[in-house]
């Protein structure tokens, strides 16, 4: 891991610190870190380069990989973090118990992540789905508030 991926995690994830997992968040974080901008674009050429380092997306296929680099802990306030790299493919079925924050970079310039481009994207508690990536390659990096996450069988 670099000390730059690191880097903009903790800036991230502190200043998510105490808010709601909320679809509005979303906005939120495309004001405080939108594309284009150097913590949006700096975490993203971190992840491109850890997925062709081969730190980042150490399991799965080449169309499904997949990691957690970071676990919760004090320095993320109790976020972890997994990055997954994925092409035209539905992923496990699964429900967010404390939501999910997921932070979407297309590889490919169609590719879209729950039919979102590039940015943020917000789940709520209690919400559920099979991430999905269509026209083409997509990356994105999760944020789950206390590394929660349960695979579910899709209903």
């Amino acid at each position: 891991m670099t000390p730059q991926f690191q880097q903009h995690i903790v800036t991230i994830s502190r200043w998510l610190q105490g808010r709601a997992i909320e679809p509005a968040l979303a906005g939120e974080l495309t004001a405080a870190f939108p594309p284009g901008g150097e913590v949006f674009d700096g975490l993203a050429a971190a992840c491109r380069g850890g997925l062709s380092d081969g730190w980042l997306g150490q399991r799965g296929d080449p169309d499904l990989r997949w990691g957690r680099p970071i676990k919760p802990g004090p320095e993320t306030a109790n976020f972890s973090v997994d990055v997954v790299e994925m092409t035209a493919v539905a992923g496990p079925h699964h429900a967010h118990p404390q939501g999910e924050i997921d932070m979407i970079v297309p590889v490919d310039a169609e590719a879209k992540f729950d039919g979102h481009g590039v940015g943020w994207l917000v789940y709520p508690p209690g919400s559920m789905h099979s991430p999905t990536v269509t026209g083409g390659k997509a990356i994105v990096l999760y944020l789950l508030p206390a590394g929660e996450i349960a695979f579910t069988p899709a209903a």
